[in-house]
């Protein structure tokens, strides 16, 4: 299923709102006999704060960030249900997914709650009980989601280790033990205008070179280069290019097609289905690693994903090894653009993703189809040029493979 990219009106928020405000603010003199009907706010004990007009209290929550709508709801009976107003927390959503920097496989929204019609399938909220304990009563909690997925709030739902597997982690820390090894593909290492390797390569300030390639080696494919993160820990990244330099730099001028030396395509039923088998020396170098970094091409307009979704799938097969090994998707660009060049190129403003002229970190998940993977995952926005964004996925990537960091 494709990411959503349509936005919910403003005004379809604001008249819901307004609803529901209209329904729980009035006199206790017209609640009538009916034994039956929720109590109701009198508009004498309702605070300033919740007599402004409607489209002003929306102004005001769109401007706070999540954590202060939480607080703002704790402070009267009226705020603490207008603030789980589902629709509100789907605008909120909607809004700001595309601005998401990173989603891994714990915090990603479930899509399917933005597909469904909250008009049809949802409660509405001016027909929610007040009173009562019934928060739960949408058929999706787009506010549980948006704070599962927010990169603010995340912190409760970060990787953590059971208190046994600490005390294990401390031990086998005091044994001498080797670097973990990751393998890295992907049209993102080959594609884009600035070379995330070379930037790699020559970035001491980033990830310092640890150790340049030894002898060791897998079958000629090579070691690989050490770095070292955060002064303590070494990881060992293997590039793998699916053409040589050559044929990329033709490629990148002539938009040629060429030969992927990494895997072999399969017959399949219906052709628009691919599948991919690594060839036998990328498998030797699948089994050898503790992770995968697959470099994505976040650019606009690169496809749908379907080739690069079926590579990923071959190249983290469990004939290869574990599940658990995990998989970084560095979502990559060649530079951030800037805001006077974003003004200035009429056909950048009218990309789907807005501003920031990206593939969203959601978007690029849904794209490689990676929740439908076993392994763990994280997508996070890159800039080879700058490198930015990518000290946050390899603390990620060393975390799930079982780095005390």
């Amino acid at each position: 299923m494709e990411a959503p990219t349509e936005k919910l009106s403003e005004s379809l928020v604001i008249r819901s709102l307004k609803r529901f405000r209209d329904r729980l603010l009035y006199n206790t003199c017209q609640l009538g006999s009916d034994s039956n009907q929720s109590p109701k706010i009198p508009v004498e004990d309702a605070s300033l704060l919740d007599r402004i007009p409607v489209d002003v209290q929306f102004l005001i929550l769109t401007l706070l960030p999540p954590e202060d709508i939480c607080r703002l709801g704790a402070t009267s009976r009226y705020w603490r249900a207008l603030v789980r107003d589902p629709l509100l927390w789907k605008y909120f959503l909607l809004r700001d997914m595309p601005h998401w920097s990173s989603i891994d496989h714990v915090t990603m929204p479930k899509l399917e709650a933005l597909a469904s019609d909250i008009c049809s399938n949802d409660l509405q909220l001016e027909e929610r009980v007040e009173g009562e304990e019934q928060d739960n009563v949408s058929k999706y909690d787009y506010m549980a989601e948006y704070m599962k997925g927010h990169p603010a709030c995340r912190q409760k739902w970060q990787f953590s280790r059971p208190p046994y597997e600490v005390v294990t982690s401390f031990l086998t820390s005091l044994l001498p033990s080797s670097e973990p090894r990751y393998a890295m593909f992907g049209p993102g290492i080959e594609q884009l205008d600035v070379s995330m390797v070379t930037r790699l390569m020559h970035a001491p300030d980033v990830l310092p070179v640890a150790a340049i390639p030894s002898g060791r080696q897998i079958n000629g494919i090579g070691s690989g280069i050490s770095y070292t993160y955060n002064h303590q820990h070494k990881l060992n990244i293997l590039t793998l290019y699916s053409t040589n330099r050559a044929e990329r730099d033709r490629a990148r001028v002539g938009q040629y097609s060429v030969n992927d030396k990494l895997f072999t395509s399969e017959d399949t039923d219906p052709p628009s289905c691919p599948m991919f088998i690594p060839n036998p020396q990328v498998q030797e170098v699948c089994q050898a690693v503790s992770g995968f970094i697959y470099v994505a091409n976040a650019e606009p307009g690169q496809g749908d994903g379907t080739v690069e979704a079926a590579k990923i799938q071959a190249m983290l097969s469990p004939a290869w090894g574990s599940t658990a090994r995990p998989l970084l998707v560095l979502s990559c660009v060649s530079r951030e653009r800037l805001k006077e060049e974003l003004e200035t190129d009429a056909a950048l403003r009218t990309t789907p993703t807005g501003a920031r002229c990206r593939t969203p970190s959601v978007e690029m998940a849904q794209r490689l189809r990676l929740p439908q993977l076993p392994n763990p995952w994280m997508v996070q926005d890159t800039v080879a040029e700058s490198l930015s964004g990518l000290l946050d996925g390899i603390s990620w990537l060393l975390r799930y493979s079982g780095l005390r960091i």
